[in-house]
């Protein structure tokens, strides 16, 4: 598509999104939906090739996260839609995925590549002394950016958040990320849907320091000391790190202090 035509088609998509906001009209919203089905039809292909699903079944899982994402998107923050909107189609099929038991497989070659670029981000930190871009990975590595693009993702998203690892806060005891969300009575195994998509959303703001400390630690399972040595940092950074992120994504999601 021309540079034109997309930039036509994002004029069109703001207009609707305006009117839907207004109206809140059937008709406008399935127009929505036709135009970023494009969105779900990238989705629903990435999570094809790791399950046994059918491709009909993922596109119309994906589209009922498109339209959570149209009926809850707000023009006057200044998103872009599709970047707001695919958290919630990813996260909707990834739901349906779990609640059917349905194991993610990871291809074996791009789990080799992972494993490779732990030591080459290693060689480049010390090289360049700072972390190395996505586009320099994929160099080193002899694969496409979107090709590791890919393989971060699917890396990430292979298991739930995992929101009941405490971590050691100073003075203050211990905290989880867990208590960012509102019900207690949540753990990351039933975790509710739209808690999940405002956790990722959020988590997507902080600055990459910060967040991949906070990945590490929450979607990793890593020790702060095994975060230490992947990121080329002190401990003490690390536990800064996630302090800093916990406190960070408290005022993004509007926790109400104690």
């Amino acid at each position: 598509m021309s540079t034109t035509a997309t930039n036509e088609l994002k004029h069109e998509i703001s207009q609707l999104l305006r009117e839907y906001q207004q109206s809140r009209s059937e008709r406008v919203r399935n127009q929505l939906v036709q135009l970023n089905l494009g969105l779900v039809r990238k989705e629903a292909h990435y999570w094809i090739n790791q399950c046994h699903e059918s491709y009909e079944d993922l596109l119309q899982v994906g589209c009922i996260g498109l339209i959570r994402a149209i009926e809850k998107f707000e023009l006057s923050k200044g998103n872009a839609f599709s970047s707001y909107a695919m958290p919630y189609i990813r996260g909707e099929i990834q739901h349906y995925l779990r609640d059917k038991g349905v194991t993610v497989r990871i291809p074996r070659r791009w789990l080799a590549l992972q494993q490779q670029a732990v030591g080459i981000s290693r060689s480049l930190r010390e090289q360049y002394n700072r972390q190395p871009t996505d586009g320099e990975l994929a160099t080193a590595l002899e694969i496409t950016l979107s090709e590791w693009q890919e393989i971060k993702l699917a890396w990430i998203n292979r298991a739930p958040l995992s929101l009941d690892v405490p971590i050691q806060d100073g003075e203050e005891g211990a905290t989880c990320l867990g208590e960012l969300v509102p019900d207690s009575n949540y753990r990351s195994f039933q975790l509710a849907q739209e808690d999940q998509i405002r956790l990722q959303q959020a988590l997507v703001q902080l600055e990459q320091r910060t967040r991949e400390v906070v990945e590490c630690v929450f979607l990793q399972d890593l020790t702060q000391k095994q975060v230490a040595e992947l990121l080329g940092i002190s401990v003490v950074t690390v536990s800064r790190q996630v302090k800093k992120g916990l406190n960070l994504l408290k005022n993004i999601m509007g926790v109400a202090e104690d």
